[in-house]
C-alpha cells in the first residue's frame, strides 16, 4: 500500500513539475489582435508565447491575475479557451550582412520573394542602450551629399539628427540622398582600396507607409545602386498596429549588429509619428491608462529607449557606430506639438523643412534658422569648417535684408550687394532629387560663393556655372582639386583657388 501511495505522489509531483516547466495558460479573451491569458505565472515581459498552429504572441502587460499579449500574425486563428505556452525566449530577429539588399518584415521574414534570409545570428528586439562609459564623442563626418546639410547642419557618425516637417516637404528624400551618397562613397572607397576606409551600411525602416511609397523607395535605391548596402524593413499601413510598433526596434537590432562588430551603420525611421500612433492603438487595446492626446504615459520612453541605442562606441568597444535619422511629420508646421517636442528633446539636433520654401522652389527646403546640429563643426572636414561659417552668416544676413527690402525701402550699395550675394547663395544650395554632391565639390562651391565669384552672374545661371566649374576642376584643373582632396583644407591654397576661379569665370560662356 505504501509503495502504491509513493508511486502516486511521484506521478503527481512529476505532473506539477511538467506544468511548471511548460508554464501553460489559457486564453480568456481575444479581440483586436490582443489576447488576455490566465495562468502564465512565470511569464517575462516581451517573452514570446506559443499559441500553437504557428501563431506567436508577445507578452506586453504583466498583471496580477493575467497576461496581456499581442498576436504576431493571424489572430483570427486564436480561440478562447485554447492553451498558450511560454517559450523562455525574448522576441528576436535575424541580423548580419545576409540581410543587405533584402526587404523584410518586423520579424525579419523576407517580403521580396528572393528566398529565405541566410542569417546565422539573432539579436533581441529590445536591448538596453550602451552606457556612457562605452561611448565616445561624435567626431567622424557622415556625409549626406546635400550641401545645405553638410555645410550648416553637419551630421556625424553616431549622431541622432531629427528630420522634421509637414507632409510632402522632402523628408524621405533627405534620407534617400544620404543612403545613395554613402553607397557611392562605399563603392569609390572599395575601388580605391583605401586601407582605413570604413563603409557605411544603411537600414531604412518604413512605418505605416503606403505600400506604393515603400515600393518606390526600393526601386529608387535599386536604380541608384544603393540597395546592396541597405536593409529595408517594412510594416506598411495595411499591417497590424503591433507590427508597426515593433518594426523600428527590429531595425535598431539589425543596426546594432553592425555597431557591435566595429562597423558603421545608418538607420532611418520613416516615420516616428506613425509609430507613436501605432503604439497608442496597441496600448488602448491593452487597456493601459491614457494620457495627453490619448497617448500612453510612456510614449516619451518609447522613443528615448529606441534612439538611445544609436551612438558612437569607444575604441575599446570596437569603435562601431549607429547613426539615427528619425523622421517626424508635423501638422501645419507645429513643432511644439506633443510627439515633435518629445523627439526634439531626445535627438542631437533637427533639420526643419519648411513648406513655404518648398513651394517657392527652394529644395531641399531646409530652414537654416530653426535647424541645428548639436555636434557642429566636429563632424566636418577642415575645408568645410573654413568655408561654412561665412555661408551661415551670409544666409542669416540675407534673410533679414530680404524681409526689410520687401517693405519697399531703398537700400544702400553694401546692403544691395549683400542681398545679391545671398540670393545667389540660396540658388547655389538648391539641389535635385537623388543627386548627392561630393564633399570636396561642396567646399569649392561655397568657397566660390563666399569670395564673390558668383556675384556678377545672373541668378538663373548660378547652377549651370557651378556644374561647369566642377567639371573643369575634375578635368583641366584637376591638379589643384587633387591638392585639396589630399590636404582636406584650403590653408595655403586660397590664392591658387581664387586665381583659378576668377580665370574660369572670365572665360566661362553660358
Amino acid at each position: 500500500m505504501s509503495n502504491l501511495l509513493q508511486e502516486i505522489e511521484a506521478q503527481i509531483t512529476g505532473a506539477k513539475t511538467t506544468a511548471q516547466r511548460h508554464n501553460v495558460g489559457v486564453v480568456r479573451q481575444i479581440a483586436d489582435g490582443v489576447a488576455k491569458i490566465e495562468g502564465l505565472s512565470d511569464c517575462m515581459a516581451n517573452e514570446m508565447l506559443d499559441f500553437g498552429n504557428g501563431v506567436t504572441g508577445l507578452a506586453l502587460n504583466l498583471e496580477e491575475t493575467e497576461v496581456g499579449a499581442v498576436i504576431l500574425g493571424d489572430y483570427l486563428a486564436v480561440r478562447e479557451g485554447q492553451e498558450v505556452r511560454t517559450t523562455g525566449r525574448l522576441l528576436q530577429v535575424p541580423v548580419g550582412k545576409a540581410l543587405l539588399g533584402r526587404v523584410v518584415n518586423a520579424l525579419g521574414q523576407p517580403l521580396d520573394g528572393k528566398g529565405p534570409v541566410d542569417a546565422t545570428d539573432f539579436y533581441p528586439v529590445e536591448k538596453i542602450a550602451p552606457g556612457i562609459i562605452k561611448r565616445r564623442p561624435v567626431s567622424q563626418p557622415m556625409q549626406t551629399g546635400i550641401m545645405a546639410v553638410d555645410a550648416m547642419i553637419p551630421i556625424g557618425r553616431g549622431q541622432r539628427e531629427l528630420i522634421i516637417g509637414d507632409r510632402a516637404t522632402g523628408k524621405t528624400t533627405i534620407g534617400m540622398d544620404t543612403m545613395i551618397n554613402n553607397a557611392r562613397i562605399n563603392k569609390a572607397g572599395a575601388a580605391a582600396g583605401e586601407k582605413d576606409f570604413r563603409p557605411l551600411y544603411s537600414i531604412y525602416v518604413a512605418i505605416g507607409q503606403k505600400q506604393s511609397n515603400i515600393a518606390r523607395v526600393i526601386t529608387d535605391l535599386e536604380r541608384e545602386g544603393a540597395l546592396e548596402y541597405t536593409i529595408v524593413i517594412a510594416a506598411s499601413a495595411s499591417d497590424s498596429a503591433t507590427n508597426q510598433f515593433l518594426v523600428p526596434f527590429s531595425g535598431a537590432a539589425m543596426g546594432e549588429w553592425f555597431m557591435d562588430n566595429g562597423m558603421d551603420a545608418l538607420i532611418i525611421f520613416d516615420d516616428l509619428s506613425k509609430h507613436a500612433v501605432a503604439y497608442r492603438q496597441v496600448s488602448l487595446v491593452l487597456k493601459r491608462p491614457s494620457g495627453r492626446e490619448a497617448y500612453p504615459g510612456d510614449v516619451f520612453y518609447l522613443h528615448s529607449r529606441l534612439l538611445e541605442r544609436a551612438t558612437k562606441l569607444s575604441d575599446a568597444n570596437g569603435a562601431g557606430s549607429l547613426t539615427a535619422l528619425p523622421i517626424i511629420e508635423t501638422q501645419e508646421g507645429d513643432v511644439s506639438a506633443y510627439i515633435p517636442t518629445n523627439v526634439i528633446s531626445i535627438t542631437d539636433g533637427q533639420i526643419y523643412l519648411q513648406p513655404e520654401l518648398f513651394a517657392a522652389g527652394v529644395r531641399p527646403a531646409v530652414n537654416v534658422g530653426i535647424s541645428v546640429s548639436r555636434v557642429g563643426g566636429n563632424a566636418q572636414i577642415k575645408a568645410m569648417k573654413e568655408v561654412a561659417g561665412s555661408l551661415r552668416l551670409d544666409l542669416a544676413a540675407f534673410r533679414e535684408l530680404e524681409a526689410f527690402a520687401q517693405l519697399g525701402t531703398e537700400l544702400d550699395t553694401s546692403s544691395q550687394r549683400q542681398l545679391d550675394r545671398g540670393g545667389r547663395m540660396v540658388e547655389m544650395l538648391k539641389q535635385g532629387q537623388y543627386v548627392p554632391m561630393d564633399v570636396i565639390d561642396q567646399c569649392i562651391s561655397i568657397f566660390a560663393g563666399s569670395k564673390g565669384i558668383l556675384d556678377t552672374l545672373p541668378v538663373n545661371q548660378v547652377r549651370e556655372f557651378e556644374t561647369a566649374l566642377h567639371e573643369h576642376l575634375r578635368t583641366t584643373g584637376r591638379g589643384l582639386r587633387e591638392q585639396l582632396v589630399q590636404k582636406r583644407s584650403f590653408k595655403g591654397l586660397e590664392d591658387q583657388f581664387l586665381a583659378a576661379l576668377k580665370a574660369f569665370r572670365q572665360n566661362w560662356k553660358t
